[in-house]
């Protein structure tokens, strides 16, 4: 899946919805449940990530929150 295109699918069941993430060259799929309140990049983000580690691809670290002193 290095840089490979994903397929993302969205379907709002009542006050969650149910988001597909796929790999376009391996047609391997996840689903993700997440609350129809958070933002679609959220959404996406979870579901690359459920399907890198399903891939066996090396997790990408979230950057670190700054801090202001």
């Amino acid at each position: 899946m290095a840089d490979g295109e994903v397929y993302f699918e969205f379907v709002q069941v009542g006050q969650q919805m149910r988001v597909a993430a796929i790999d376009a060259a391996t047609g391997i799929e996840v689903i993700v449940i997440m609350p129809a309140a958070a933002t679609k990049h959220q959404m996406q983000q979870m579901g690359l990530a459920k399907l890198r580690k399903k891939l066996g691809a090396p997790a990408v670290a979230p950057e670190a929150p700054r801090r202001l002193f």
